[in-house]
This record gives C-alpha cells, sequence and structure tokens, in this order.
C-alpha cells in the first residue's frame, strides 16, 4: 500500500509542517502504508492566517480471489466490534458546534480526564489488525465506522435481503459520546448516524470461527467484543438499546 499526501498553507512554517507531516509518517506506519512523495504549496491569496489545506490518499492490491466484499455473509454469522479510540475523524462540524454551545474549553474535564483530550485523541487505525485476521480466519466482512457511523457503513457489506442486529450494551464507549448526546439533545438514531459511537471497526465471521476471531484480534491489542448477528431482513441496521 502507499500513499501520497498534499498540505497547502498561505505562509509556510517549517516547524509546523514538519509536524504535520510527521504526523502522516506514523499514521502511514501503523498502516503498513510506504509515504513516497506529496506536495507542500504556499499560496498566500487562497490560504490566510492558520488556514491550511490537508489531504491524501492511499492505494492498495489484493488478489481477486481474496477480496473481502460481505458478499458471502450468511443469516447467523456474527458482527464483531472492535473499539474506537473517541469520536475518530467524524463528526467534528456538530462537535464544534457543540463546544461552542457548551462554552467548553481546555479546562473542561469529563469523568477525570480532559474533555479535548477525548475529542482529540488520534484515530485507531486498524490495517495490521486486520490483514493478521484475514491471514487466519475466514472473515465474510469488514465495515469500518467512518462518516455515516454505525447505520450507514455496515449495510454496504451486507448482500441483498440481509440486516444486522446490534446490542448496544454489549460494548463499553468514552463518555464523550454521552456528552455530546446530552449536550446537543442529539437523538440516537442520529448519534449511530453521525458517530462511531465507540465501534470503529466491525467484522464479520461465522459462528465457528467467533472465538478464534476474538483470540486474535485480542491478542493484537484490539478491543474486540460480539456485538450482534446477521439475519434476513431488510432494515440495514438495528441498534437494540
Amino acid at each position: 500500500m502507499v500513499c501520497l499526501n498534499y498540505y497547502a498553507k498561505g505562509k509556510l512554517r517549517v516547524e509546523v509542517a514538519e509536524s504535520v507531516i510527521r504526523g502522516i509518517a506514523e499514521g502511514c506506519e501503523l498502516a503498513g502504508a510506504a509515504l513516497v512523495g506529496g506536495e507542500t504549496a504556499e499560496m498566500p491569496g487562497m490560504y490566510h492566517g492558520d488556514d491550511y489545506d490537508l489531504a491524501g490518499f492511499c492505494v492498495g492490491v489484493v488478489e481477486r480471489d481474496r477480496i473481502i466484499d460481505g458478499t458471502k455473509t450468511a443469516a447467523g454469522d456474527v458482527v464483531i466490534g472492535l473499539a474506537s479510540s473517541g469520536p475518530h475523524s467524524n463528526g467534528y462540524s456538530l462537535i464544534r458546534k457543540l463546544v461552542s454551545v457548551a462554552g467548553a474549553d481546555e479546562k473542561t474535564q469529563l469523568e477525570g480526564k480532559s474533555l479535548f483530550d477525548r475529542l482529540l485523541t488520534p484515530t485507531r487505525i486498524y490495517v495490521k489488525s486486520m490483514l493478521a485476521l484475514a491471514q487466519k480466519i475466514n472473515v465474510k466482512g469488514f465495515a469500518h465506522i467512518t462518516g455515516g457511523g454505525l447505520t450507514d457503513n455496515i449495510p454496504r457489506v451486507l448482500p441483498d435481503g440481509f440486516e444486522v442486529a446490534l446490542h448496544r450494551r454489549s460494548w463499553a464507549r468514552d463518555p464523550v459520546f454521552d456528552w455530546l448526546a446530552a449536550t446537543g439533545k442529539v437523538a440516537a438514531a442520529e448519534m449511530y448516524r453521525t458517530f462511531n459511537c465507540g465501534i470503529g471497526m466491525i467484522v464479520v465471521v461465522a459462528p465457528a470461527d467467533v472465538d478464534a476471531a476474538l483470540a486474535q484480534l485480542n491478542s493484537t491489542g484490539e478491543t474486540a467484543t460480539i456485538i450482534g448477528g446477521v439475519g434476513r431482513g431488510t432494515r440495514g441496521v438495528v441498534i437494540e438499546e
């Protein structure tokens, strides 16, 4: 897997750019990707003050017969959830609004930890754990819980005529999600559509492979839990509180 990046500012500050590129390189290392190039640009007519533009993309290769796309998922299969490290990189337009509405600042605490530290915890990267799992287990589906949350991402790896039922009490989640819901009076359905709500990745396996999958995932540092199952239906994702 290879990665390219693009970073642009009105006036380049070397120490800031160095920090940004160092972060990108660390993310690539965690994902097992090679940072093969990119562009750093100064565009004073486009960006002002601390404004910046940051983008990147990765390209990976997989043999056709090893593609995991959910087409082999069947009724009775088990959904395993992997804990997220926080909101990850999604929902921050709403988060910034709620921080402003609440008047929160760097001194605001949430259950003994800075609210800002909870909100700014780096996104967990699951690549190496998922590759190791796929080497040992017949994985039927992966879904990275990014923009669209649980309810919009999981259906992407479900064949037509199948749905997933999740049991909310089966996994722990960072209290920051409860803070977001309470501060913005955000309905549960909208929370599940906007945020990962504590689950950053899901894996679908056959019942016979559950124990081995959990052991493998936990051995690579993940916090893996059975959070639901697959059945016949057309409701997409049903989350039982």
